[in-house]
């Protein structure tokens, strides 16, 4: 498929996972394996399977946060929940996907954006929402304990100067208003206790 205004970003996140993913998949058979054989067992076994598959469902995460997102493509529901549940398997943080059917790959990809936004909000753990409806997207996450950057959030609101720096770590919050723009769509955020949500 040919692309006039290629997306460098989304092609490079694109061809980053594709090349991580093969060998991490490699890894955990050959733990799966080792593991079936008997020959190898104790903690080192299970704390390089549970790795490897955190691993796994984090690049498959990034691979539709920051990968391609054609129009007209798909994400299947069964893809997007399992990846979600692998992510967060024995972790503090819950994420209840409630969109029926399998959405448009650009709008996954906006929630994806939007869900790694508001995990930053959450290091102790929560619940994050994602709901849909004919009024559009919305992303709510809820915790009894927050950590809100407000120079980071201003951001989705288009209020952060250009040359302000972000570090690695937050570039999501640089990367969803673009990619909202790109859709023609308006950012929304909505704070109150304990809640903190993304609506496009």
């Amino acid at each position: 498929m040919a692309f006039d205004n290629p997306d460098l970003t989304a092609l490079l996140g694109s061809r980053i996972c594709h090349d991580l993913i093969s060998p991490l998949g490699a890894i955990g058979n050959g733990v799966e394996l080792l593991m079936m054989s008997g020959d190898t067992t104790g903690p080192e076994i299970a704390l390089i399977s549970e790795s490897v598959s955190n691993a796994t469902a984090r690049i498959r995460f990034f691979r539709i946060a920051y990968g391609m997102a054609p129009p007209g493509q798909t994400v299947s529901r069964g893809e997007v929940r399992s990846i979600l549940d692998d992510m967060t398997r024995g972790g503090r943080l819950n994420i209840d996907w409630r969109i029926p059917g399998d959405p448009p790959r650009p709008e996954t990809k906006l929630a994806f954006l939007a869900l790694q936004c508001l995990e930053t909000a959450l290091p102790f753990g929560g619940r994050i929402t994602v709901t849909a409806d004919d009024c559009g997207w919305r992303i709510e996450a809820q915790a009894e304990k927050m950590k809100i950057d407000d120079a980071l959030w201003v951001r989705l609101d288009g209020a952060a100067p250009e040359a302000a720096q972000i570090a690695p770590a937050h570039v999501q919050f640089a990367l969803l208003p673009e990619e909202a723009t790109r859709l023609g769509r308006r950012l929304r955020v909505a704070r109150a206790e304990g809640r903190i949500a993304i609506g496009y």
